[in-house]
């Protein structure tokens, strides 16, 4: 076994859509894309979604997998909600030196480099992340049954039960329920689909809400400006002030800016990057970390 020295790297994105693994050394990364890794959801799935592309990176890298078990990684995914699901990751990968995070703290360095401001992450999960004056903070992330508002998961949950509402009266009928009551064939359907979704399925049906709302629908425009409402919210509590930057990431994030607060709306700015770039940066600092250390 042969080690691989220098400045390799290790760099971990993972979410409930998807998960990117690079491998950097001395140049352009290789980057490998795997399925679904959120460790509080399913545990054994992530896992082996980790294994397998980490196989697949030393496969491209033509290495051993044992040599790339000794790269310095940088390890950030959905569901590490503490230090015990954390270590229990780190007892499973095959990783000698791991650093292991949620998924928050590379998303908001992808998207904000070393610069302040906001980012408002909404893809399968969501989560508000802030670094103001150096300082990071950090709100939300904690899943789809105790939080992700705003999420693409969330947003599917609320239109199937706003078109719940419709069924009981409660809501005038519009494109947007009638079309989901088509695609599941009623309200019992909805009911026994949503008692088993998974929150990506859930957030597929995030597309639908976003195209109706586009052609105005009243109840896909109350959903997107519900959701806008929080992250102005948590933004604020955050300590955004007028002019700092905001950043609206992952799939959903985007179509909220136009239902957010006007000085809001002025203060949106794309990313510089996305987590994966943030991983790598992480990755490089952990890297730099543990090569002290060991002077």
């Amino acid at each position: 076994m042969t080690e691989m020295r220098g400045t390799s790297i290790l760099a971990i994105d993972g979410g409930g859509t998807r998960c990117r693994i690079a491998l950097t050394t001395n140049g352009d990364p290789i980057v490998v894309q795997a399925g679904s890794v959120n460790v509080s959801t399913d545990f054994a799935t992530a896992t082996a979604e980790l294994r397998r592309g980490l196989e697949e990176v030393a496969r491209r890298a033509g290495k051993a997998f044992e040599d790339l078990t000794l790269v310095p990684a940088y390890v950030g995914l959905a569901g590490i909600t503490g230090p015990d699901i954390a270590d229990r990751l780190a007892a499973d990968l095959p990783m000698r030196h791991a650093k292991i995070e949620d998924d928050r703290p590379a998303a908001l360095r992808g998207a904000l480099g070393d610069q302040d401001g906001i980012v408002a992450h909404c893809g399968t999960g969501s989560f508000i992340a802030a670094r103001i004056g150096g300082r990071m903070r950090l709100a939300g992330g904690w899943g789809p049954v105790l939080g992700d508002e705003a999420s693409a998961q969330w947003v599917g949950r609320r239109a199937l039960s706003r078109t719940l509402d419709t069924v009981d009266g409660f809501l005038a009928e519009n494109d947007l329920s009638r079309n989901l009551l088509d695609r599941f064939g009623g309200a019992p359907a909805i009911v026994a689909f949503a008692g088993k979704a998974s929150p990506a399925e859930l957030g597929a049906l995030a597309v639908e809400v976003t195209q109706n709302a586009a052609q105005g629908d009243a109840i896909a425009c109350c959903i997107l400006q519900s959701a806008a409402d929080y992250i102005a919210t948590m933004s604020r509590n955050l300590g955004w002030t007028a002019g700092l930057s905001i950043c609206l990431t992952g799939g959903i994030g985007p179509y909220y800016k136009n239902y957010l607060p006007e000085e809001m709306q002025a203060a949106v700015t794309p990313a510089l990057g996305e987590p994966l770039i943030g991983a790598i940066a992480l990755a490089e600092e952990f890297r730099k970390e543990i090569t002290h250390e060991r002077r």
